[in-house]
């Protein structure tokens, strides 16, 4: 219910606000499981696209969030659940296969953490290891200016304009073997998946350190 009628006001104030675009919504699936995969750059990022997605998106969110009061409360009601990030988390796994077997949406940002120069980063198993076990679309979709909108570490943001972009759903097939090299073939095919809706100044570049833990990411040029 809190879903419903905050996703309907949200729709109503931000296009006002921001003069949002939204491209690709029929790329959504109507129905049957979907993970969505989105680029991370600010605390906007979930709220833009619970409002842009006609269906309710069940996130992943980082554990800390959690331990606050008002947020423990919060957060479970607009079908959002903790996840510990930096290795892999089978319960919430298990939480997001359940979700996904029921049919519904589960959103991931991939990239683990925030993106402090508004670059995409790499992009950790999770989203990976929860396709090939399930079986569910990969929905890839990506937020473009919303890094402009909080510039110079503004808490309030200023009016700028967003584009919310969304790609043509694909699916990650298992090759059999369950390892390193399996997860990280499908993490690169997210990531390029990603990469393909962003603008190239926010494409980043892969440094390939580390499968699990944080990895950064330069910029390969400045076309917009």
């Amino acid at each position: 219910m809190l879903y419903r009628v905050s996703r309907q006001l949200l729709r109503a104030i931000i296009p006002l606000y921001f003069g949002w675009k939204c491209e690709g919504l029929h790329h959504l699936p109507n129905m049957g499981p979907a993970i969505v995969v989105s680029n991370h750059v600010s605390y906007l990022d979930p709220i833009l696209i619970g409002a842009a997605l006609p269906r309710p998106v069940h996130f992943m969110a980082k554990e800390e969030l959690f331990r606050y009061p008002v947020l423990r409360w919060l957060l479970p009601k607009v079908h959002a659940f903790p996840v510990r990030r930096g290795r892999p988390d089978r319960q919430a796994i298990r939480r997001a296969l359940d979700i996904l077997e029921s049919g519904q949406v589960v959103g991931i940002f991939p990239e683990g953490t925030r993106s402090a120069s508004g670059e995409l980063q790499d992009v950790h198993g999770g989203a990976a290891m929860l396709a090939l076990k399930s079986g569910a679309s990969v929905v890839p979709m990506v937020l473009v200016g919303v890094e402009s909108a909080l510039a110079g570490g503004r808490k309030i943001p200023r009016r700028a304009p967003i584009v919310v972009r969304i790609g043509p759903p694909f699916k990650l097939l298992p090759s059999g073997q369950w390892d390193r090299e399996e997860l990280s073939r499908a993490s690169q095919a997210i990531r390029t998946a990603l990469k393909n809706l962003l603008p190239t100044s926010r494409a980043g570049k892969e440094t390939n350190k580390g499968f699990w833990g944080r990895k950064t990411y330069s910029s390969e040029g400045k076309k917009a």
